[in-house]
């Protein structure tokens, strides 16, 4: 009776694994019209790697013009959808810089991050610039700097660098009338 418990649960388990990999979104290929959640603008208008987030209950994505407003979104407290994927730009297989591609995506799970690079993002800040291997990663590190991570890895304080970080139960300087402390 217990091995047919187990056997009972690790089915359930991989069916239910299943589902979710079978209901989980494909990328959209990036048009001119895509606009960024953030700024409001084209998204193809501005260099470097793109993302997007794909959110429960939403048919299309939120589009952001650089990967670190995505990183930046991920972990806004404000945020209330539930995020179903996250896909970013294959650095390693863009064009160019100024051309990252429309089509080349790859979840951040499988992908490796440089942070802290020479190079900025689309809109001229810190970028976290995604490849699909280790390998490509290493080369533009060789070629700009930085420091490679993975996605769980990116500190919120690079892109959000003018946050500070707040405490249970602070304020952020202010009371609890709007005054400032």
């Amino acid at each position: 009776m217990k091995r047919a418990f187990i056997l009972l649960t690790v089915v359930a388990s991989l069916t239910a694994c299943k589902d979710d990999i079978a209901n989980a979104p494909e990328p959209v290929e990036m048009t001119d019209e895509a606009l960024g959640h953030y700024c409001q603008m084209f998204v193809a208008d501005h260099a470097g790697p793109k993302a997007q987030i794909h959110l429960k209950g939403y048919s299309a994505p939120l589009w952001f013009s650089q990967v670190s407003d995505a990183v930046a979104y991920v972990h806004d407290p404000e945020r209330d959808a539930e995020i179903t994927a996250i896909f970013v730009s294959d650095m390693e297989r863009a064009e160019s810089w100024a051309i990252p591609g429309t089509g080349n995506w790859i979840t951040v799970q499988d992908a490796m991050f440089v942070i802290e690079s020479d190079r900025p993002g689309g809109m001229g800040v810190p970028e976290v610039i995604p490849f699909g291997s280790r390998g490509g990663a290493e080369a533009f590190q060789r070629e700009n700097g930085g420091q490679i991570v993975i996605f769980e890895a990116v500190p919120v304080d690079y892109v959000h660098p003018d946050l500070p970080v707040m405490e249970a139960g602070d304020m952020g300087g202010r009371d609890m009338h709007g005054g400032v402390n």
